[in-house]
């Protein structure tokens, strides 16, 4: 494809999403909450865009806890659920080895509580031992997975059985900073056995597959912070995605995203659920967002803010512009940018972001 595409996030929403989309499939680490606390603002933000008739649904790759745990965790922060709000990467885990294997087959779990109870669920046979011959290991994260759940799992695996990933996300969000998620313990199974597993939660549209049929969205939004997961597995699926920066994307890394890793729309948290969002126009020799110009040349970029123009209501115009000009000039490859300031709103919204 040529540099004549017309790079996602131009296009913006002249509506507030909570009108223009029937769901939210939000994700839950790093938008919702983080650690055992809710983002601040997001459980009113999430009230009102039910107000306004959107309807929300949970979508975790973390499989350690049963949906009903994940919806109590949500009412106790104000956000009320239901258990069939939630979509959990078990659960699609165990959509896929059934049909695959048959709705009885012998699976082993290695995983927290979720995992055993989404087989379960999907009426395949829960068992405890390599020897009791599975057809599948599915593993999905747990805190309390250690040497002897993957040492089964290594085994099972040698013996035969078909290893299935809830997720390969190799970090989990937490106040302290990123730690191991389920795909650093995926990969000891993996550089032990040989075998690469099947992933089939995000970004593999087995995910969004389960959340449409569970939720019956007609036209979802995916809200994630993630670009490899959320981001990725929207593009793969075909549906529009918000991105926020409550979790583990910077903007840094948006501006050096790869195609398929690039936004529909930018928030800085789930409220962009209830506003507008502004186009991104090519003008004045570069692209416009609100008060915003920025220029690119080759992998530099240059940041102004006209005189005289309104500023923008979220403070992440200039950001809009930038992350445009930069895809336009790189449209089939993510690329790292220089940016500079031409002005001192400029500087001072670059430093807000990190990336003077």
């Amino acid at each position: 494809m040529t540099g004549a595409r017309t790079p996602t996030l131009a296009s913006g929403s002249s509506r507030p999403p909570a009108t223009a989309f029937d769901v939210a499939l939000l994700d839950l680490d790093g938008v919702v909450y983080v650690g055992p606390d809710a983002v601040p603002g997001v459980p009113d933000a999430l009230a009102d865009a039910r107000k306004a008739g959107m309807r929300l649904g949970f979508v975790t790759n973390n499989a350690a806890r049963t949906p009903e745990d994940v919806a109590q965790h949500l009412a106790e922060l104000g956000v009320p659920a239901q258990a069939s709000d939630v979509i959990t990467s078990a659960m699609a885990a165990a959509t896929v080895v059934a049909e695959q294997f048959g709705a009885d087959a012998p699976v082993l779990p290695v995983g927290g509580p979720g995992v055993a109870a989404a087989l379960r669920a999907a009426g395949l046979t829960v068992v405890e031992r390599a020897e009791d011959r599975p057809r599948a290991v599915v593993q999905g994260y747990g805190r309390e997975v250690g040497w002897l759940q993957l040492a089964e799992a290594v085994v099972a695996v040698r013996n035969g059985a078909r290893h299935v990933a809830t997720n390969a996300d190799s970090t989990i969000p937490s106040p302290r900073g990123p730690l191991p998620g389920n795909g650093a313990m995926v990969a000891v199974v993996r550089n032990v056995t040989g075998q690469e597993p099947m992933v089939t939660g995000k970004p593999d549209p087995a995910m969004h597959a389960e959340c449409v049929r569970r939720t019956g969205a007609q036209r979802p939004l995916v809200v994630g912070d993630r670009l490899d997961t959320d981001i990725e597995g929207a593009a793969r699926a075909g549906a529009a995605s918000l991105l926020v920066f409550t979790g583990v994307t910077d903007p840094a890394a948006l501006l050096a995203a790869r195609p398929d890793h690039r936004p529909d729309l930018l928030a800085a948290d789930a409220a962009g659920l209830l506003v507008a969002h502004p186009a991104v126009v090519a003008e004045e020799g570069g692209h416009r967002c609100g008060a915003w110009i920025a220029r690119s040349g080759g992998d530099r970029l240059a940041l102004r803010r006209r005189g005289g123009a309104e500023a923008d209501d979220d403070g992440l115009d200039g950001l809009r512009a930038l992350c445009v000009a930069h895809w336009t000039a790189h449209p089939d490859e993510g690329a790292a940018a220089q940016v500079t300031a031409e002005d001192d709103d400029a500087r001072r919204a670059l430093e807000s972001w990190r990336l003077a």
